[in-house]
């Protein structure tokens, strides 16, 4: 598997702007998205950026409150410290990247056990999508896109009445039997606090960690997940 952090983010962004339908460009050597179904502004992304790199993003993520600076690292008190320094807020602390060899991962349709419910799986414009109902009721989904032979999972969620069934592995086993439509050797994604117990169940594990930086104070409103 690909080791290298500054070559997973720019896979990561790459599968999840491509989840999202979002345009992407490059900030200097970084890469940026544009949140347009939320935020209406760029997201910057870097992973250990210097002090002078961070010194610039910091700027530009501070000319618009709703701007959001991403820094993936394994130093979180370094970069609080700058962020406090420039000026921006600590949105979120609690993420990290996550990875795991697909080939430890069931390549197999899964079984839904509850007869009640019903997966629907589907692809649309590249993006492949798991979701599960019960009647007419959304109960989880989730959604994966392929960059070359990376998998990024995206938007693992089961909704509240439907939690602590078992639908969230459920869920990444049916987006990985869709990724095996590709030749992947890789899953990627991001990962909540909660997720993260879930994901390590499943066989990831973590790379790194994700602080999230913004000039706005509503920073709960900007999370990635």
């Amino acid at each position: 598997m690909v080791e290298d952090t500054t070559q997973l983010l720019e896979i990561w962004v790459a599968g999840w702007a491509g989840c999202r339908g979002y345009d992407t460009r490059r900030e200097g050597r970084f890469p940026a998205a544009f949140r347009a179904d939320t935020t209406h502004e760029w997201e910057y992304f870097a992973q250990d950026p210097s002090d002078a790199e961070f010194t610039e993003l910091a700027a530009k993520t501070a000319e618009e409150p709703a701007r959001v600076l991403t820094i993936l690292t394994n130093d979180v008190a370094r970069y609080i410290f700058l962020a406090q320094k420039h000026g921006l807020n600590v949105t979120s602390a609690s993420q990290t990247m996550m990875i795991v060899d697909m080939e430890t991962q069931d390549s197999e349709d899964p079984w839904l056990s509850d007869d009640d419910l019903k997966l629907e799986a589907s692809t649309v414009n590249g993006v492949h999508h798991a979701v599960v109902r019960a009647g007419e009721e959304l109960a989880a989904s989730g959604r994966v896109f392929v960059v070359g032979r990376t998998a990024i999972f995206d938007k693992i969620v089961t909704e509240p009445r439907y939690q602590r069934r078992g639908l969230g592995s459920f869920i990444m086993k049916a987006l990985a039997a869709q990724a095996f439509e590709h030749d992947v050797e890789t899953g990627l994604l991001l990962a909540s606090l909660d997720g993260q117990k879930l994901y390590s169940h499943l066989g990831w594990r973590t790379v790194c960690h994700v602080l999230m930086l913004s000039a706005s104070d509503e920073g709960s409103d900007l999370s990635v997940a």
